[in-house]
């Protein structure tokens, strides 16, 4: 088993859950990743352009690695704040963000963030 001596065992134990018993689906876990990172992943952001001053905001396309790490920064980030000063561990929250996002349930962190992202992006074209 899993070793890390004294008190600090307690702080791990719960982020070492194997990831298959927190995916009570009959899909494939690792399809249910694949799903939820090409579901929030952004297709279209906004950017800066301007100098001096002056700045106005200019709809682009996204890249595809960009789309990917965006969706992963966003999945992360969605999990995160839904463990903050909650019962529920990480690992839990990761879960529950991952299924709520493959299948594009509003109720996900991350799928939120891509709609408002490609929202202010469709105000700026």
């Amino acid at each position: 088993g899993w070793s890390l001596g004294g008190s600090v065992w307690g702080i791990f134990g719960g982020v070492l859950t194997p990831p298959s018993s927190l995916f009570p689906l009959s899909q494939n876990p690792l399809q249910v990743l694949v799903n939820a990172i090409i579901n929030s992943g952004p297709r279209e952001d906004s950017t800066r352009i301007g100098r001096a001053g002056t700045v106005r905001r200019q709809a682009v396309d996204v890249s595809p690695l960009r789309r990917v790490n965006q969706a992963i920064w966003l999945l992360c980030t969605g999990a995160r704040e839904a463990a903050f000063r909650n019962i529920k561990t990480i690992a839990e929250c990761l879960a529950d963000e991952l299924i709520n996002a493959a299948k594009g349930s509003s109720n996900s962190y991350a799928i939120k963030k891509k709609d408002e992202l490609e929202r202010v992006a469709k105000s700026n074209r």
